[in-house]
């Protein structure tokens, strides 16, 4: 039977086969083998969904439908029961979780020229923290998902692990490395024994020391900085007129995260952005938050929210263009302001780390590989140095490791 690994991710994903004996990811139209975790419906031409690039590309450029974007972040919450309106109909988000991942099978079934049956999936270590019938829950609709849309043998293996696997193919000598997986919508962590005499044993789980993981990630970061940089320019942080109260600050919030953004494009939140406007002392940044709802820009600022995200790890400084809020807005900021806007999400990251070795009864470990997207961001990497400051920093492929270490996983027989 055919086989392959899929990271369906919060942010990106990545399927691959093996090709010619090689762990190999499948391209799309434009030769990335990143696909962004994104479906869109467009309401312009009934019955068209896009997705990946294609889809992002659409919202921004403002064709008229409904975007769907970190849909992983709510696996294991009763969100994934919901239904949104997608034009005049309500769709299960469920069902948009299943047409992704069915698009993504139907790529690497074009890629192969046959059809896949089998699947190693990847998890992450907890969909949900502190709650195991709700992670048990998360891991049985990506099951039943993948049965829908074909796969008739669907494997989990924990993503830091299939990580491992993929920096496992670079060593030359047995050692105890720390995985960190370091996502869009989770951090994992997992302390593993590796070498190149290990590969080929059939059972890993004793070399598996310690795992850990929580929900915090690149969406996270995305959001504070909007709280941070962007929304006192709609508002957030002002006063209204009557009593000199502070400006509510629900829409702000749901607007600054990536899996609520839809839910905002409400009449009523409509209506309340308005009427926050007649009685707010700065009436002209309540205009931009009218503006952004009755015009539906949410994912316009989340995009450019990122891509200013992105280059503050490269640069002490970034704007971030608002330009069709308002000619010329945008928004300033430094890394230092973003590092203390996501401090605690930092934090979080090293208690994560220190508990896993922790859990090994292990104080250092002389390299820690890190991988995912958000590994970028410096105060990601100086939250896990402060832990292991000793320790060799490792990273290839930091965006597509799991998704290779899974493919490697899917040439090997493993109960389903």
């Amino acid at each position: 039977m055919q086989a392959c690994g899929l990271d369906f991710g919060t942010s990106n994903s990545a399927i691959g086969v093996i090709r010619d004996g090689t762990p190999t990811l499948v391209p799309a139209d434009d030769g990335d083998t990143l696909f962004p975790s994104a479906v869109f419906f467009d309401t312009e031409t009934p019955g068209r969904v896009l997705y990946g690039d294609p889809a992002v590309a659409a919202a921004i450029g403002q064709v008229e439908g409904r975007l769907m974007r970190s849909l992983k972040s709510i696996l294991g919450s009763s969100l994934i029961e919901e239904t949104t309106l997608i034009g005049k109909n309500r769709v299960p988000l469920s069902r948009v979780v299943e047409l992704f991942v069915g698009h993504l099978k139907r790529r690497a079934e074009a890629f192969t020229g046959s059809e896949l049956t089998r699947v190693v999936h990847g998890r992450p270590v907890r969909f949900v923290d502190g709650d195991p019938a709700a992670d048990a829950r998360a891991e049985d609709t990506l099951r039943a998902i993948a049965h829908r849309v074909g796969f008739t043998d669907v494997r989990f293996v924990y993503e830091p692990i299939a990580a491992a696997a993929h920096y496992e193919r670079t060593v030359r000598s047995e050692e105890l490395v720390l995985v960190a997986d370091i996502g869009g919508g989770t951090t994992d962590i997992a302390l593993i024994r590796v070498g190149p005499g290990r590969t080929a044993l059939a059972d890993r789980k004793d070399d598996i020391l310690a795992s850990n993981g929580g929900r915090v990630g690149g969406t996270d970061f995305d959001a504070q900085l909007s709280l941070a940089a962007v929304m006192p320019l709609l508002g957030l942080g002002t006063t209204l007129v009557e009593k000199a109260l502070p400006m509510p600050s629900r829409l702000y919030h749901e607007l600054a995260t990536w899996a609520s953004i839809n839910f905002v494009y409400t009449r009523a939140n409509a209506a309340e952005a308005r009427e926050l406007q007649r009685g707010a002392s700065e009436p002209a940044k309540l205009a931009r938050l009218v503006k952004t709802i009755a015009e539906r820009h949410g994912h316009r600022i989340a995009f450019a929210v990122e891509a200013g995200k992105i280059d503050l790890g490269e640069a002490e400084n970034a704007e971030i263009a608002l330009g069709f809020l308002e000619d010329a807005l945008a928004a300033a900021t430094t890394r230092p302001g973003f590092e203390a806007a996501i401090a605690e999400r930092t934090r979080r990251i090293s208690d994560l780390v220190t508990a896993c070795l922790s859990d090994a009864g292990v104080s250092d470990v002389g390299t820690v590989f890190l991988t995912g997207g958000s590994c970028r961001v410096p105060a990601v990497r100086e939250a896990v140095r402060r832990v292991l400051p000793s320790a060799r920093i490792a990273g290839d492929n930091d965006l597509l490791s799991v998704a290779l270490g899974l493919t490697e996983a899917a040439r090997r027989p493993g109960k389903a």
